[in-house]
């Protein structure tokens, strides 16, 4: 089942997963919240999205998204991992047979996906035509060429197909590929073709293809495969994500084409959502590797929507968005840059905050003059108001619309605009108020305990070869200690970090002491009757208790 669990860690960010119980408010690089098992008097639960782990320091419990569920729900591994299966839309009826089988059938799609894609290149270098077109009409160079790993697909029946099977690849397997259609011969059929790369790995896992003659539809992607899930795919982010971290901001536009175009104009940061709506998962990506996303929609009816839904993600998950827009005749990034790549450039660094850009589009399509007009743009604009998150911003622009419908703030805040809730599901909590016995206070303290003394061990440095203790080779676990040592001890000096784990080392030392002294009481009332063993349990208790 391994197979099946990364698959759904990578479809579930944690933070999704973890809100449906807590509510969690950014802190830095990591999410906090109130402990579920109610034991905390201060928001002492951490999430990190990075990791994908999350710790509660009161109750001392910690993992990654299965043993969270475990926790809250108080279910076995397996109904936690039907759960979650359920939840990310992974069928674990295709992971049953066995990680191993899985696991081929991914590493031969993968195989065909990149044979396919020099497949497509080579058709491309010997096809005159298409280079005109490529070359001239989408104004294409050789580097972007290169660097897309543009192609072409033959118009032809199955030749594709015939390529791959002569390699030694069945039906079934161009099947799992996503390369066939339902008669099974070749999906992409006179197209020009640029493959979808995984920006961590760099495997090809799919295709766009748009159409060179007449046809449709216009632009074909390859459908949903083990590989390739549009919902998480972000179209150009292998190429820019190196971009994107120097310059420390990202351009979203609407089209693969406006992605390619850009990045020869110079502006390397842009990507796309690769034909689909922008959902949560797209955003979250994005804001793990800069909180500057620049939104470059068109400004008509679609685009003013695109960026309202854009804005209602964002404010759920804490990040601020801006627009580029003013393209003049061009309708898009791709039309402006054929005029001029530099007009390109100044638009995306002339941006606008998302709310302030969306307020002008609400005031041009109204007429403030009359009362329907200020009531539907009131509405308009305090729905999206209300998915602000920052106090002084949200004030800011609830000010701005109470002077531009010449009305107080009172007033606007007085209308009941209906936003989405969110309802937390409720928590398993065993035992919850019951007192802890002498034992269970010790474990609960050496857990504690042990936990800051490996983060140390781990993470420490040479401070950490001081602590007697074996390192954890789980990786979850590994994870775990690097949240604990971030959130206890990164601050530290080498100086105070060393008094910290002398008096750690001690504690646990006596804790240790605690607990074997309570284990040997314990065996005194099983053995009673046995004077010689009493005796014994009796002389190790004293010595304990003399250390």
């Amino acid at each position: 089942m391994q197979d099946a669990k990364e698959e759904i860690r990578a479809r579930l960010p944690i933070e999704d997963v973890v809100s449906q119980y807590i509510e969690l408010k950014r802190a830095g690089r990591t999410l906090k919240g109130r402990s579920p098992w109610g034991v905390d008097k201060t928001p002492s639960f951490m999430v990190s999205p990075e990791k994908g782990i999350w710790h509660d320091f009161s109750a001392n419990k910690g993992g990654d998204i299965f043993s969270f569920i475990m926790e809250v729900e108080g279910i076995s591994f397996r109904e936690a991992l039907e759960k979650l299966a359920a939840q990310a839309g992974v069928e674990l009826k295709k992971y049953d047979r066995s990680d191993e089988i899985n696991a081929r059938l991914k590493m031969r799609a993968k195989e065909a996906l990149e044979l396919a894609c020099k497949y497509f290149q080579v058709c491309l270098a010997k096809n005159k035509a298409v280079c005109e077109y490529v070359f001239y009409k989408r104004e294409l160079n050789r580097p972007t060429i290169v660097d897309f790993r543009v192609g072409y697909a033959p118009n032809s029946k199955n030749s594709l197909v015939q390529f791959l099977e002569k390699r030694g690849y069945s039906l079934a397997e161009l099947k799992e590929a996503g390369l066939v259609n339902r008669f099974d011969g070749d999906l992409f059929k006179g197209r020009m073709m640029i493959p979808f790369v995984d920006a961590n790995s760099g495997d090809v896992i799919g295709f766009t293809g748009r159409i060179i003659d007449r046809g449709e539809p216009k632009y074909l992607n390859t459908p949903e495969t083990r590989l390739f899930n549009k919902g998480r795919f972000i179209f150009g982010l292998a190429q820019a994500k190196e971009a994107i971290r120097k310059s420390n901001f990202v351009v979203i536009v609407e089209g693969n084409m406006d992605v390619i175009s850009s990045h020869q104009a110079g502006v390397k940061e842009a990507v796309a959502t690769s034909g689909t709506a922008m959902t949560e998962n797209h955003l979250k990506i994005l804001s793990r590797l800069t909180s500057d996303i620049r939104l470059a929609y068109d400004g008509d009816e679609a685009g003013v929507k695109a960026a309202e839904r854009a804005i209602m993600l964002a404010g759920k998950i804490g990040i601020s968005l801006s627009v580029i827009s003013g393209y003049g005749q061009a309708k898009d990034p791709d039309e402006l840059i054929k005029i001029d790549p530099k007009l390109w450039q100044k638009c995306v660094d002339d941006r606008m905050p998302a709310v302030d850009w969306i307020l002008k589009k609400y005031e041009t399509k109204l007429n403030l003059m009359t009362g329907p007009g200020k009531r539907e743009y009131s509405d308009l604009a305090m729905k999206i108001i209300s998915y602000i998150e920052d106090p002084v911003e949200k004030k800011h622009y609830e000010q701005m619309v109470a002077r531009k419908l010449d009305v107080t703030v009172e007033d606007l805040q007085a209308k009941k605009i209906q936003v989405e809730t969110v309802r937390l599901k409720p928590v398993v909590t065993k035992g919850q108020g019951e007192v802890l016995d002498e034992g269970s206070e010790v474990l609960n303290t050496l857990r504690t305990l042990e936990d800051s003394l490996q983060a140390i061990l781990v993470y420490g440095g040479a401070v950490g070869q001081e602590i007697g203790l074996e390192i954890p080779e789980d990786e979850t676990r590994l994870e775990e200690l690097s949240l604990i040592f971030d959130e206890k001890y990164a601050g530290m000096s080498e100086d105070a970090l060393k008094k910290e784990t002398m008096n750690l080392n001690a504690r646990y030392r006596e804790e240790l002491r605690k607990r074997k002294i309570s284990e040997l009481t314990e065996q005194l009332t099983q053995v009673e009757s046995d004077e010689e063993k009493t005796m014994e349990i009796l002389k190790q208790i004293e010595q304990l208790r003399k250390e």
